[in-house]
């Protein structure tokens, strides 16, 4: 039976490396946003048909998916601000994983739509109305911009730099529809509709891989992006009387928030209360984990720990 030489359990959270549950409430940034996008999406969509322009309905599919995602968020980070209970003893930030899971998906289903809409309309070229193109395109940069605006300060929470993330894109994408608007005016060539179509296909997809990486990343319990798990292992192994560590495992709680635990096997040299507390404001200060559970065994308990081999879980 694998026994506690020690229970010693931190049980301190550090939120100074993001928005966990008593960070920034991003709360009134979502709903700003939801309302100005949603009612953007409603303009585009609109105009871009009545001027057949697909790189303006391109964008529009793509905002849509942006309401959604920004829904979705706001769930999660409201989610994530609950206690937890009985039943979620790490209370509900995960969903905030998810969400930003989630997200990534939705937008790279949109860039199929867009980029199999562009694919048709190179084959079959159709005139577009420039002009409407220019002037809604050049609405969507204010509104985008405005509101990548509001979660500029979030990036240490992927849930809210991959709203950020959208919102910047979606004003970078709206520049390039002004931009391939003003070129068919100039030269009346429609191809370049959808070529800059596609060319928007492509920054989504640029924008959104780093998400769906980190996301997926975290959704399977791996360790957070920006945490070297050997630097960690380093800092509890020269920890004074830790001579071997063993079982370490470091996971995210949410998009903001670090797990740790771990077996340290002390030499009976300085008091375990002092290695805890050491250790576990190491980590916090250094790593930003702020949630550590750390278990001392004497060299004699380590040699019947069945969880001591590295590949056993």
């Amino acid at each position: 039976m694998h026994a506690h030489a020690h229970d010693h359990h931190d049980h301190s959270h550090d939120h100074r490396h993001g928005e966990g549950r008593e960070g920034r409430d991003f709360g009134p940034a979502f709903a700003v946003g939801a309302v100005l996008n949603t009612g953007f999406v409603v303009v585009e969509l609109a105009f871009g048909m009545a001027a057949q322009a697909t790189a303006l309905l391109a964008d529009a599919v793509h905002n849509a998916g942006d309401v959604l995602a920004l829904l979705l968020a706001w769930a999660a980070s409201v989610l994530a601000r609950r206690v937890p209970s009985l039943r979620r003893t790490y209370g509900w930030g995960r969903g905030s994983i998810l969400a930003a899971l989630a997200n990534a998906v939705v937008l790279l289903i949109g860039v199929g739509a867009i980029a199999l809409a562009a694919a048709q309309r190179l084959l079959h070229p159709l005139p577009v109305g420039s002009a409407t193109m220019a002037w809604v395109a050049a609405a969507g940069i204010a509104v985008n911009g405005a509101t990548a605006w509001l979660f500029a300060r979030g990036h240490g929470d992927l849930n809210i730099r991959a709203a950020f993330l959208h919102m910047t894109a979606d004003a970078a994408v709206s520049a390039g529809v002004v931009v391939a608007a003003l070129l068919i005016t100039a030269t009346g060539a429609v191809w370049i509709d959808p070529a800059v179509s596609l060319v928007i296909a492509a920054v989504i997809v640029a924008g959104t891989w780093g998400v769906l990486r980190d996301s997926v990343n975290l959704a399977l319990d791996g360790v957070p992006a920006g945490i070297a798990p050997t630097e960690v292992e380093a800092f509890l192994r020269a920890l004074p009387g830790v001579v071997e560590v063993h079982d370490l495992h470091i996971w995210g709680l949410s998009t903001t928030e670090t797990a740790l635990t771990a077996h340290l096997v002390h030499d009976g040299g300085p008091p375990s209360e002092t290695v805890i507390l050491e250790a576990t404001r190491g980590l916090g200060a250094r790593f930003a984990i702020g949630h550590a559970t750390l278990q001392l065994e004497t060299q004699a308990l380590a040699c019947t720990c069945r969880l001591r081999p590295a590949d056993v879980i």
